[in-house]
């Protein structure tokens, strides 16, 4: 079992940034890809970003590519998620994800993939 705890959530304004953080306790940490997904009223979950657990590699949706970045700790059992440049259409609840992932050698966008979720932590964009 793997348990995630998100935090850095907020109320920004458009063009202001926030970071997230994912902490992660129980099965050994390298062993995961993680992701940030997110999830707006009425609208399905979609993936943020992935990062890779042997190299660190990382992938992003077109829509958060350059204002967006995506770390891991493997020191602190911790993964970040950094975003500037905000818009209002950022404003979601935004989720943490672990996959299990001996092989590492490819990137993870479907929901469908991931083991363990956090709980969620409410990200707001005003105009």
């Amino acid at each position: 079992q793997v348990q995630l705890v998100e935090s850095g959530g907020g109320l920004v304004q458009a063009g202001g940034s926030l970071r997230l953080s994912c902490a992660a306790s129980g099965r050994s940490f390298t062993m995961f890809a993680m992701g940030w997904f997110r999830q707006a009223p009425g609208k399905e979950r979609e993936f943020v970003a992935t990062i890779r657990r042997s190299d660190s590699n990382t992938y992003y949706a077109d829509s958060v590519k350059d204002r967006f970045t995506i770390s891991r700790d493997s020191g602190k059992n911790t993964v970040y998620l950094q975003m500037n440049s905000l818009k209002p259409e950022d404003t979601a609840v935004y989720y943490c994800a672990a996959k299990y992932d001996s092989i590492s050698r490819y990137y993870y966008t479907r929901p469908s993939a991931y083991d363990y979720w956090g709980q969620g932590t409410q990200v707001t964009v005003s105009s």
